[in-house]
């Protein structure tokens, strides 16, 4: 008996639309349609469960720069039940370590390029597979002879992906994927961007981030459209694919449209097949939404989580400017509250705390039950982020999750930071706060008491921080001071930090 996989939406276009052009990689040239994609998947996935002997619920890490390998990997585990890991190609092995232990794989995939970095990796020897993703590159040249398709059971219960975000702890967390958080977030989303089968666009944000599978790209998967898909950010290049390719949305951060609009190509590039641009990660500046409306693409802004959706608020397009700041109504499938410390609800223009329920919540942090615990009650998720609904039923958000900032895009918790700073002997206290950054939005900047006797150095401390710390995560600024500032309850008082930093630059 065959068992239809109703989650295998490649599958499904191979047969409505299988000569539609399904994904193309810009640095090799090479491009698919949904039936010769969907066929190599298949090979990949039987090769898993057949040759490696997988099961259901085995994972797979990750650990690569955005390609079509990696996509074929995601597709091969939707087919065959097994759980796709992206790891962060810009941590440390230190960091990476922690990430592997945590999730167990039994298949490691890297890029040739990260080979000295994985060998550095002390959690590796406990992974018994290890392949190049390079490799790979057969069954997408249809160099590959394992043909077939396999029979296992999906259900929207079923984890499809874990992604790992670090919590205001400092500690990383396995975000749950599951298939039926997929579907939703794809309703979701289409319903919001009017998407169609005919929508194309350009794919640069990282696989691992949600922001790189799931604000666009299995959206687009669901409903037949198209991708071209980019290893890393180059606003030059984006605008001549958006003009080449006739892209109809985009999807980045406001640091990204920013390095976009201030391109010499983009008075005279055009893009008039642009629907709208979707931006998210931090408010967009109103002068910068303005420059974009003048050249015709209207902004969309939006909220969300790698926990939840990710799409869950969207701002329409026709109140940028009228709305600005406003990450404007939830998405259709959402129960949403704000509420006080207590639980209680709370009514117009009062801040609390956001609680989200919805298909799109995840079900929890991977082997962390007494997280998931306090992240969920009831079915409702509590993001930690402060907002407001106005008279008109528009929602801000009023401060982010405790003190975590978003350096380029890049969510960064200074308790992570701080943590691993204190592994220096030579530290007595540390703290870190975000700072505002023309270049980044945000940066850290970070306040460092010394033991007695201690001869540290700004430089110093960066190359310290170097070798354990991803760079977006490496404070910008390094402030060594006697004390660190506490309120009456003993925490330090982070206001005052901040007024110590603009001191400090107002000097010089």
């Amino acid at each position: 008996m065959k068992i239809n996989n109703h989650f295998d939406w490649l599958e499904k276009w191979s047969v409505y639309n299988p000569e539609k052009l399904f994904l193309r990689e810009y640095h090799t040239q090479r491009e698919w349609n949904y039936k010769d994609f969907n066929y190599r998947a298949n090979q990949l996935a039987k090769y898993f469960i057949d040759e490696l002997n997988f099961s259901k619920g085995d994972r797979i890490a990750v650990y690569s720069k955005n390609r079509a390998e990696y996509v074929l990997i995601f597709t091969a585990c939707v087919k065959s039940g097994l759980i796709i890991v992206p790891l962060n190609f810009r941590l440390t092995p230190r960091e990476l370590d922690i990430l592997i232990n945590d999730a167990e794989p039994k298949l490691f995939i890297y890029e040739k390029e990260y080979l000295s970095e994985v060998q550095k990796l002390e959690s590796i020897s406990k992974v018994d597979n290890k392949i190049e993703i390079e490799s790979l590159t057969n069954i997408l040249d249809g160099k590959f002879e394992q043909t077939g398709k396999i029979n296992i059971e999906i259900t929207e219960d079923d984890i499809v992906m874990i992604l790992y975000t670090a919590g205001t702890t400092g500690l990383s967390k396995g975000a749950i994927i599951n298939h039926r958080m997929l579907f939703w977030n794809s309703i979701n989303t289409g319903l919001r961007l009017d998407l169609t089968s005919r929508d194309h666009t350009q794919s640069f944000a990282p696989f691992f981030h949600t922001g790189g599978w799931n604000v666009l790209f299995t959206p687009f998967l669901h409903h037949g459209a198209s991708h071209t898909i980019l290893q890393k950010f180059d606003a030059e290049l984006i605008l001549d694919l958006m003009e080449k390719e006739q892209a109809t949305i985009l999807f980045g951060v406001p640091t990204m449209l920013q390095m976009m609009s201030d391109s010499p190509k983009f008075e005279k590039v055009d893009l008039s097949s642009v629907r709208y641009a979707i931006v998210g990660g931090a408010p967009m500046p109103i002068p910068l939404i303005n420059k974009w409306h003048e050249k015709g693409i209207f902004i969309r802004q939006g909220y969300g989580l790698t926990e939840v959706g990710p799409n869950v608020f969207s701002l329409h397009q026709k109140d940028a400017i009228r709305k600005k700041g406003s990450i404007g109504f939830p998405n259709f499938y959402f129960d949403v509250k704000i509420v006080d410390d207590n639980g209680n609800e709370l009514g117009a223009n009062q801040v609390g705390e956001l609680w989200l329920k919805s298909p799109v919540v995840t079900p929890g942090y991977w082997r962390k039950p007494d997280e998931t615990a306090k992240s969920i009650t009831d079915g409702w998720f509590h993001t930690g982020d402060m907002v407001m609904k106005d008279d008109e039923g528009y929602f801000y958000v009023v401060d982010r999750k405790k003190n975590m900032f978003i350096s380029g895009g890049e969510n960064v918790y200074p308790a992570e930071i701080e943590r691993f700073l204190l592994t220096n002997q030579k530290l007595k206290e540390v703290a870190v706060i975000g700072v505002d950054d023309e270049k980044w939005g945000e940066v850290g900047s970070a306040f460092i008491v010394k033991n007695e006797s201690e001869n540290l150095t700004e430089e110093e401390i960066k190359n310290f921080c170097f070798e354990g710390l991803a760079k977006y995560k490496i404070p910008k600024y390094i402030h060594f001071v006697n004390e660190i500032p506490k309120n009456e309850a003993g925490k330090i008082d982070r206001k005052k930090l901040l007024a110590i930093h603009k001191k400090h630059q107002t000097k010089k």
